[in-house]
């Protein structure tokens, strides 16, 4: 392709996306989508769970059965390749327990739950407490009001210090600060969250995220958190801090760089409107999101990186089917639909330099759809 092409390519990748009301409807959208797509396979499902903790497994026994035998200066590549690898199946797992969240890993509720609960909390992730804000999240997306997760800030509420980070070392700081510590900011201190008027925390079953008759299960996701916490320390004791950190605590830190990085693409990007309350509903938040191109870790992270516009129209949906499931949604939803291939390093740095804020026009009259800014 020659540079001319690839210009033009890019500009259609930034062009906005519409954001008026939609010339149709959640049900026309759903009778495009073939009926079986709908189906949750409890095999199914659980065979990809066990595909996952097979390579979990795989990477760990080799790590620790054979990484000492390499000559030294192999071990400093090894042990880099171990947790990439073994962070990126974290991850799948992760996603697995997402779907558990959304009741789309089986029919059975409580099947769901138990999955869910177990598989996030080995991952210090509070299951519950999750479940219910991303639940939000899913119920208010593109509303700069409402929205749970990822909620862009107006210019007039950019803190001032932020036009000294508009340059290149700034946004290396401001990657580098959700890649390593964003989730653990999110869950613990609702960082990069929807403004609560008092403290708000994952961890606290009283936090104004939450409502009354969900305070138990948020308790129990502390738990099961805390139990982990308590296996690790154990471990701790008796291989070593050095060790666990080697073999859990890095794949867990990558796995979590992973989820914040996707979480930060799927609703970044200078293409999508965000709405305030004068112009929002659910059908245009919920299309305002946008797929990005893992390449072949799309198959490995469960295709939640390229489906992630009809994740969140169906969110009960099962991710072995939205791949068709999209295919068959594009041509109702047109040019509603935002598909982005940029090579991933190279969109985290377009976003994070071009979507500081957001801001209507100055020359449209229409004074409720917001659209990404960098201008100070």
């Amino acid at each position: 392709m020659n540079g001319n092409a690839m210009g033009v390519s890019s500009v259609r990748i930034l062009e906005r996306v519409p954001h008026t009301t939609p010339p149709f409807t959640l049900s026309q959208i759903k009778k495009a989508i073939p009926p079986h797509c709908f189906k949750r396979s409890l095999l199914r499902s659980f065979s990809y769970l066990l595909h996952d903790l097979f390579f979990a497994s795989l990477f760990y026994h080799v790590a620790t059965s054979y990484f000492h035998l390499l000559p030294h200066p192999l071990s400093y590549l090894a042990w880099p390749l171990y947790w990439i690898f073994q962070g990126c199946i974290f991850f799948a797992i992760w996603v697995i327990a997402h779907e558990c969240g959304h009741h789309a890993f089986s029919d059975h509720q409580w099947v769901d739950d138990t999955v869910g609960f177990l598989l996030h909390s080995a991952l210090l992730f509070p299951y519950f407490s999750w479940k219910y804000s991303h639940r939000r999240h899913h119920s208010n997306t593109a509303s700069i009001h409402r929205d749970q997760v990822c909620v862009p800030k107006p210019k007039s509420q950019v803190p001032w210090f932020y036009k000294y980070l508009n340059n290149s070392p700034g946004r290396v700081l401001r990657l580098g600060v959700p890649l390593f510590l964003g989730l653990p900011l999110y869950l613990g201190f609702n960082l990069s969250g929807r403004p609560y008027r008092r403290f708000a925390s994952h961890y606290d079953p009283y936090s104004p995220i939450f409502s009354e008759t969900e305070r138990v299960h948020i308790f129990i996701s502390d738990i099961g958190v805390f139990i982990t916490t308590l296996a690790l320390y154990q471990l701790g004791s008796t291989r070593g801090l050095s060790w666990v950190v080697c073999v859990y605590g890095v794949p867990l830190l990558v796995g979590n760089g992973l989820i914040s990085v996707m979480t930060y693409l799927h609703h970044t990007h200078l293409a999508l409107p965000h709405y305030d309350s004068s112009e929002w509903d659910w059908l245009r938040g919920a299309l305002s999101t946008v797929d990005r191109d893992y390449g072949v870790l799309n198959r490995v992270f469960h295709n939640v990186t390229d489906t992630h516009v009809v994740h969140h129209l169906f969110s009960t949906l099962p991710h072995y089917n939205a791949v068709e499931a999209t295919e068959a949604v594009k041509p109702v939803i047109g040019e509603y639909y935002c598909f982005d291939d940029t090579p991933i390093i190279k969109a985290m740095w377009r976003e994070v330099k071009e979507c500081v804020y957001v801001e209507p026009d100055d020359e449209s009259p229409n004074k409720g759809v917001f659209w990404y800014k960098n201008k100070f």
